[in-house]
């Protein structure tokens, strides 16, 4: 039994992995969204729409399948239709990163959006007026503001996407939920193992709760706290 518990341990660094991963691109992707949301472009503010409306509209099992399935098969026709005799698999790896960092990619667009504009269009347009560029005034004006009022909205995103990362489990990924099953399959003994997993997933939750609520108050010096629940 012990070393069943202790390869589980071992997939909790995959499912670490495949979080921080996911997190990252969904960071670029909520950016570029936010980005796209607020332009005075029609073009690029439809895309962002969108995005954000079809992705969280879709839930997230039905698109990790997608990707992974439909995106082996397009592959595979392309290079078909190229002449290619060869195959291409996607990583489960890669495939979990991809589809969970494009899905929380659309959250984070409106968390992001939303901080962006709570803070006074007045401070950009004194900026721009003292000779910032658009990029200067976004890093050293808007951006440090954004994070104050984006990390709640932040948080919970990130907590729900850790929990997500079991569904990398239906594709074959062999991160701690994956592994858990296995250990109940072979030993008929489901509960201690998936309770074990709880407790793993609730471990780092919690340290994420701690770390970023540590962060919250870094950013709100000088500002009226609101009690985090």
């Amino acid at each position: 039994m012990n070393g069943y518990y202790i390869s589980i341990l071992q997939g909790s660094l995959m499912t670490v992995a495949v979080a921080l991963g996911s997190l990252l691109l969904a960071i670029v992707f909520g950016l570029l969204g936010a980005a796209a949301r607020l332009s005075h472009n029609a073009l690029a503010r439809a895309v962002g729409t969108v995005y954000t409306t079809v992705v969280r509209g879709i839930p997230d099992l039905v698109l990790m399948l997608l990707v992974f399935y439909g995106g082996t098969m397009g592959l595979n026709y392309l290079m078909a239709a190229a002449g290619s005799k060869g195959s291409v698999d996607i990583n489960p790896f890669v495939a979990g990163i991809l589809t969970l960092g494009f899905i929380y990619g659309a959250y984070m667009t409106e968390t992001f959006r939303g901080a962006i504009l709570a803070i006074p269009a007045g401070q950009s347009e004194a900026a721009l007026a003292f000779g910032m560029g658009r990029t200067q005034t976004f890093i050293r004006i808007v951006a440090p503001q954004m994070v104050r009022y984006a990390l709640p909205g932040f948080t919970n995103n990130w907590l729900v996407l850790i929990k997500s990362t079991a569904l990398v489990s239906l594709i074959g990924l062999q991160e701690m939920t994956y592994l858990a099953k296995q250990a109940s399959a072979a030993t008929r003994s489901p509960f201690a193992f998936f309770l074990f997993t709880a407790a793993l997933f609730l471990l780092f939750t919690s340290a994420s709760l701690w770390v970023l609520r540590r962060a919250h108050t870094h950013y709100s010096l000088g500002t009226r706290q609101v009690q985090w629940t």
